[in-house]
This record gives structure tokens, C-alpha cells and sequence, in this order.
């Protein structure tokens, strides 16, 4: 069968010949009326091919690209593509130790559009748009097999939906699409440490695997400290801190059922409640009445979520983010240690960087930057596709 073919308006072929995976709407000479999932043969303004992709109806993003692969190849290809990116995951992931991870990191791992995360014995699946969901029609039961392939037991996947909150806010929903959903929490382990996550309600999935090695950093800076865990969750860096012998730990996040789910990570792992607190309460709030009273941390781990979730709201954000760290610098003992976090694709590492050392500068305080880290290794960023550099993860001492 003869593929669509849709032309490019501008020269971009050396972008995509050298691997980036998105063609925008506004690129494209005309946008066809096709099916979303519609496998596309992309072209230049001479009309010469240059890869295959597929259509998205409604998205900016109109093609996501695949590369030079013949139709005829492509179900072949990308059950290739899924096995090989379990096998990266699987060669320096510690089963024994680690059992939920990052199984496809969509463009990185050339499957445009889907992100699946391995929590013990369940998927947890999202499709970048309805063409993604269309393409990708029988994903679940190829993750099962390839999975099964590799010893990898897969009793249930869980597909995470966007869906309009009860605010008009976008959240995020989840359904089975196969095998039996999860009921309540599953347990998993991390770095040998013990989690509950909710995969139909939770956030991600319950817990944010791309800060995993940022969490195991913090236990190795903890030993003696008190630390202050901001939009903390379900406790994921108060649990490392502990376990790494932190003195006290502090848990804020504005939702208590995730205080209360913080709570049971702790007993979970048995660590000590006495030396464990817990407020479910705005970060900022919580920041001001702790400069107010004079309260000091040695150890501040800030891990919000994005205050720029589009270009139009970067100005807004970056200021977000400078006010928070000056709260931060506040808070932090000389000779302490704050970690600044961001998850937004659209604060670049250079602009975030300033608005750690503006805000904390703004507190009256010096900065010095120790290291500046990024998301966990199952999350990788490739040179093709510098946009999946979304997580920024500073260490600084003060």
C-alpha cells in the first residue's frame, strides 16, 4: 500500500536524517485530513523521502518520525525497538535490588509517543496523543510477550489517561487494559528500599523513577543531618535520607493522602518514627512560618512541580522558581546543603541554575554550585532530541 505522503515547507531534512523524532504542523506545506496512527512517508520540499512516521490529528506535533523503515518492516522494527530497550534496562538495573524502572522513554528510545515504567509485575502505559494510542494499537500484549521473553512476569498493564479535573485543570486518570488492575497499593523496591504506589490514582504511578539516583545521592549526604523534604510525595527522599541516617526528617507536600502514604513508606522499611514528621501543608506556607520561627535544615531537597509547563508561562515560572529558592536559602543552616529540582522541559539547565543562585542571592546568601545532575539512566537523553532534557537536579552548598 502506497503511504501518505506529507511535504515538508521547510528544509529540515538534515534534523530528521540525523534522528530528531518531531515534525511540527506549522512545518508541513498542508495538513492532509488523515486517521490519527496513519503511517506517513515524510518528504522534502522536493519531494524526496526522507523518513516514515505517524499522523497525529490534533497535535502540534503532526508526525512523530520513526526513521527509514519500510512499512512492510515496521511491526517487525518495533517490537525490536521494544525488546532492545528492555535489554539497556535490564543489563545495569539490579532486579534483586530495583524492581520498577523506566522500560521506554518514548523518542529516546525511538518509540515516539509512549512511556511505560516496569512497578513489579505491572506496566504502567502512556501514549503521547491519540495518535500514539492508534498506532501502537496491540502495545500492551507485545510489552507482555517481550517481557515474558526476557523473564519479566507482566500480570496487569495500566494505562495512565490526561482527563479534565473537577477544576477545569488537566490531571490524569487510569484504566486496566490488561490483565486484572492493581487494587490499593503495590509493593516495590528501589535500592533495596521498600514503596507503595498506587498506580491507578497516584502520581506517575507513585513515584517519580526519574529522580532515582538523585534520592540515593540524598542518602549519602544525610548521615547526622536534619532534613527538610519539600513536595515531598509519598516520602521518596525523607525514606533515603532516614536509611541513610539522617537525624530528623521533615515531609512536606500539600496533599495529605500522600503524607499519609509517606507515613507508610516509613514503617514499611521500619525506620524510625519518632525522628519522622509530616506536614500536609502548601511548601511555601510551610517556609515562611519555618523562617519566621528560625528553623534551620542542614539538608533541603525542593522537588516541585513544574511552574513552567509551556513557553507562554516561562517568565511566570522562572520567578516561581527564584522565590522559592530564596524560601529555601532561608531555611538552610550555613554550611548546609540545598537540592533544587526541576521537571520542566522548557527551563533550560543554564536558567534554572540562575534562578538557584538568584534566589538564594536574594536570601542574603552565596551559592556554590557542587553538581548538577539529571534524571535516572533509564531516563536517557539523547544528543538528536536535546527537548527529553527535562530534569535539573542541583546540589548546592551554602
Amino acid at each position: 500500500m502506497k503511504l501518505a505522503r506529507v511535504t515538508l515547507r521547510k528544509r529540515l531534512a538534515r534534523a530528521i536524517r540525523g534522528g530528531h523524532p518531531w515534525v511540527y504542523r506549522e512545518a508541513l506545506v498542508a495538513a492532509p485530513q488523515l486517521p490519527d496512527g496513519t503511517t506517513v512517508l515524510v518528504v522534502d520540499p522536493d519531494d524526496r523521502p526522507l523518513a516514515c512516521g505517524f499522523w497525529d490529528a490534533d497535535s502540534p506535533i503532526a508526525v512523530r518520525v520513526l526513521g527509514e523503515v519500510r512499512q512492510a518492516d515496521l511491526p517487525a522494527e518495533i517490537e525490536r525497538r521494544i525488546g532492545d530497550a528492555l535489554a539497556r534496562r535490564l543489563e545495569s538495573i539490579d532486579r534483586r535490588e530495583t524492581d520498577a524502572f523506566r522500560w521506554i522513554h518514548g523518542e529516546a528510545d525511538r518509540l515516539p509517543g509512549i512511556h511505560v515504567d516496569v512497578y513489579g509485575s505491572a506496566l504502567s502505559l502512556r501514549y503521547d496523543g491519540a495518535g500514539a494510542r492508534a498506532f501502537y494499537r496491540d502495545l500492551p500484549e507485545r510489552l507482555r510477550d517481550v517481557a515474558r521473553r526476557s523473564d519479566l512476569a507482566v500480570e496487569s498493564v495500566v494505562e495512565r489517561r490526561p482527563r479534565q479535573g473537577s477544576d477545569g485543570e488537566k490531571a490524569t486518570g487510569a484504566v486496566s487494559v490488561l490483565g486484572g488492575a492493581p487494587e490499593g497499593e503495590i509493593e516495590i523496591r528501589e535500592h533495596g528500599l521498600r514503596f507503595g504506589v498506587d498506580l491507578l490514582r497516584g502520581q506517575k504511578g507513585g513515584l517519580f523513577l526519574d529522580q532515582r539516583e538523585n534520592r540515593a545521592l540524598v542518602r549519602t549526604l544525610a548521615e547526622g543531618r536534619r532534613v527538610l523534604n519539600l513536595f515531598g510525595y509519598t516520602g521518596g527522599f525523607s525514606i533515603y535520607a532516614a536509611a541513610g541516617g539522617a537525624r530528623e526528617t521533615v515531609t512536606v507536600d500539600l496533599a495529605a493522602p500522600a503524607i499519609e502514604a509517606a507515613r507508610r513508606n516509613f514503617a514499611r522499611n521500619g525506620l524510625p518514627s519518632d525522628r519522622a514528621h509530616f506536614a500536609a501543608e502548601d511548601a511555601f506556607a510551610f517556609l515562611a512560618r519555618a523562617a519566621a520561627a528560625g528553623e534551620l535544615y542542614d539538608l533541603v531537597v525542593s522537588d516541585p512541580p513544574s511552574f513552567a509547563p509551556n513557553r507562554r508561562a516561562l517568565p511566570t515560572g522562572l520567578a516561581a522558581y527564584r522565590r522559592l529558592h530564596r524560601l529555601c536559602a532561608g531555611v538552610t543552616a550555613p554550611g548546609g546543603i540545598l537540592c533544587a529540582a526541576s521537571c520542566s522541559s522548557h527551563v533550560g539547565r543554564d536558567a534554572f541554575v540562575a534562578s538557584v543562585r538568584d534566589g538564594v542571592a536574594d536570601a542574603g546568601r552565596r551559592a556554590e554550585l557542587r553538581e548538577l545532575r539529571g534524571a535516572a539512566p533509564d531516563h536517557p537523553v539523547i544528543p538528536q532530541f536535546p527537548e527529553g532534557d527535562y530534569l535539573k537536579f542541583a546540589v548546592v552548598a551554602l
